[in-house]
Order: C-alpha cells, then structure tokens, then sequence
C-alpha cells in the first residue's frame, strides 16, 4: 500500500472528441458479425470480501456516507470483554448507532469463511442469480453441484430463499440467504439446509438443498469466435490471483481480436487485485486515490501492461466497488471503452481491524476517487455508451470499431 501523498485532484481528463465520433460511426453501422451471451450473470457466492488494506466491497442493501469511530468501537470491544460480556456485541452496537452501514463486526468463524473465499472457496448451492426488474432469476448453474443435482435449470424463477420472498429484495441479499451468510451470526455449515421456491412458466415447486463446499473460478477466459477472434474475460471477484489470470489472458490475447472485460455483477474484492488488474492494460500511473483519516493516498498501476491491446469493459448495476475503482480508472486513462448501464456506487473504503474477541471490526475509513478525481460513492460510473439490452452484442460492435477483428 502506498503511503501518504500530496496528491492534488487533477483536472478532468478530456477523452477527446474522437472517441464521441468513433461510438457514433460504429453503432450507425450496426456492423456485428457473430454473437456472445447477453447474460449478466451474478455472482454464485457473495464477492470474497477485502481482507486488504484498503478494502472496497460492498453488498447492495444500503449505501451511507457515515462512518463509524474506530476508536469508539474498539473501547466498546475492551470495555465488554473486561466485563466479561460479548466484545463483538457491543462493538456491533456502536457501529450500528454510527448509521454507517457499511462497516461490520465478524465472529472469528464468520472471517475464517471469509479468508477461504479469498482464495476461491465458499459454502453454497451451486446457484448463480441475476435481477431482471422486480424478479430473481437463476443465471447459471454449476455442475455438479446441489442445485445441478435437484434439476435447477437456467431462466428459473427463484421465488423465495427459505420462506423470504426475492421479489423487490437486492440480489446480493439473496445471494448471501443462499450462502447461509449472516454478518453476526452462527457460521455457516456444510450440510445445512436451504428451501429454494422456484417457477419455470406456470410450474412451481420447491426444494431443499444441502450446502457444501464449492471451488469457483473468479476469473473465465474464452474466445468464442476462434483463435483470431476477441478474448472474453469475465472476472466475478477480485479474490487472490485475478491480476496475474488477467495478464495470462491479456498475452494469450489475440492483438487482433481485441479483449472484452466483462465486470457485470462483480461486486468487488481485494483493492490490490484490482490495481494489479489495471496494471495488466495500463504502462504505469494513477489508478485511484483515496481518503484515510484525513491523509491522501494514491495507488498506482505497474510499469508494463499492453496499451495497445483494443478493450472494452462491460459494467451493469451490479457493477460495485474494486471493480467500479478498475472501471474509472481505465475509462478517465482512456485505456477502454466502457459499455453497458450505470455502475452500482459505492466508493468507500473499509480497514478491518481484530478486537480483544479475536472478532473483527470492518470500518468505514475513506472514499476514493478515479485519476479524474470523480467520486464513486453514489454516482457511480456511467458507460460511454448506456445501453440496456443485447450489452454483449453492443460491446462486441464497438470492440470491432476499435481495430479489433470480429
């Protein structure tokens, strides 16, 4: 992590007119020659959290400016266990006074599960879901898995989550009642049970499947139009080792294909995968800058990534965090098109910190911004070109506007 610096926001950065232009003759032409998947799918598993400092991950049930005194918290913490009372307890109420609701207290079980996550493990069903407007839907299926094994199947309608309607319920929230993921309470067990209600046209049914340990793959690789074609990167968290899978794939890459990195439904990760993500695209230079306890810092890409290598990043509203903060600073260097719909907006960072329980307390510290010197938080990052339906489609079209081979 850089140290403090006398970063001065610098003025925004002009993309130019030709890049206006550019989006502007492509799409008129309409010129899209073969076809990937428009689905958007969600992440199977709450995105592994940022044991890292900073940390930038979110969930999607609320955002907030406010932040909770780590001073206060850790009083709390000692106060209670000298009293021999719950540390985790009365640091959870102080932060839940703090209106910030993004900081939060783990169990040392609770952050155990979240280590391993880090690392591409996790505890669930086998599910991936997406939102399609009030609705749940089941966007993949992991083979071999619970969900796989009960007859799940994709376009399913996920109705309830043990009892608890998703209709109107945040994505993420579904996700983590699909994890067994409470943020204090008991730890989540292979072997426990979850009741899916489904819909699959007029048919409703429901099942109980049993959690177990899974192994995902944060990061997919694949060039469905051929060896000479794009390269499609999809990356569901920025968990340990995502830079370097990016730069494998960033070489394999064929420098005529082009390479479309799609990012929907990444709800983050570890700040140091996303900087060394960007490093993969960028030759040096200011990824994002951020806030700690008044001091500015700044995080800066590695010296040797292909500028030259045609990308287009995909984003939805989905989009959040490490993977918004990867998203502006390649949109503000003009190292990428970015494509898609309004990312999610949460821009602030967290430093855990273990309390006299050996529970840990996530607090909220700062927010960072883009090289431009946007802030995330609320806004979001929005696409040099919106788009709603067939994203997938659009991005390849301007992929192949760019020098890239279709």
């Amino acid at each position: 992590m850089s140290g403090p610096c006398s970063y001065v926001r610098p003025r925004r950065i002009r993309r130019g007119a030709a890049l206006t232009l550019f989006l502007a003759s492509v799409l008129a032409t309409g010129a899209v020659t073969g076809t990937w998947s428009d689905e958007a799918a969600g992440a199977g598993g709450r995105a592994a959290p940022d044991h890292a400092v900073p940390r930038a991950h979110g969930s999607a049930s609320a955002r907030s400016s406010a932040t909770a005194d780590r001073a206060a918290v850790e009083r709390a913490a000692t106060e209670a266990v000298e009293d021999g009372k719950s540390g985790s307890q009365a640091a959870a109420d102080v932060v839940s006074r703090s209106g910030d609701r993004w900081s939060s207290i783990y169990t040392p079980g609770e952050f155990e599960d979240f280590q391993a996550q880090l690392d591409g493990r996790y505890v669930g069903v086998g599910l991936w879901v997406r939102q399609v407007g009030d609705r749940t839907e089941v966007s993949r299926v992991r083979p071999g898995s619970p969900a796989a094994g009960a007859g799940v199947a994709v376009g399913d309608l996920l109705r309830a989550v043990d009892g608890r309607a998703t209709r109107g319920r945040p994505v993420t929230e579904t996700v983590a009642a699909l994890r067994g993921d409470t943020r204090r309470g008991s730890r989540t067990a292979v072997g426990t049970a979850v009741r899916l209600d489904l819909q699959r046209g007029d048919r409703r049914w429901s099942v109980t499947l049993h959690r177990v340990r899974l192994r995902t793959r944060n990061v997919v690789t694949d060039r469905p139009a051929g060896p000479h074609g794009p390269t499609r990167v999809k990356i569901a968290s920025f968990a340990r080792g995502t830079g370097d899978a990016v730069r494998r794939a960033v070489r394999r890459a064929s420098p005529h294909g082009g390479l479309l990195l799609d990012l929907r439904g990444n709800t983050g990760g570890l700040v140091t995968e996303a900087v060394a993500t960007a490093s993969a695209f960028l030759d040096g230079g200011l990824v994002a800058t951020y806030d700690m306890r008044g001091a500015q810092r700044a995080l800066y890409a590695a010296r040797g990534g292909n500028t030259r290598l045609p990308l287009v990043v995909l984003v939805d509203g989905g989009t959040m965090s490490a993977a918004e903060l990867l998203t502006g600073a390649l949109q503000d260097r003009g190292r990428a098109v970015v494509v898609g719909s309004p990312t999610f907006g949460k821009g602030s960072v967290q430093m855990p910190s273990r309390l006299p329980d050996g529970s840990v307390a996530e607090l909220t510290v700062g927010h960072y911004r883009t090289p431009s010197g946007r802030t995330v938080d609320d806004a979001g990052i929005t696409p040099d070109l919106v788009v709603g339906d067939h994203a997938e489609r659009r991005a390849r079209t301007v992929l192949s506007g760019l020098g890239a081979g279709a």
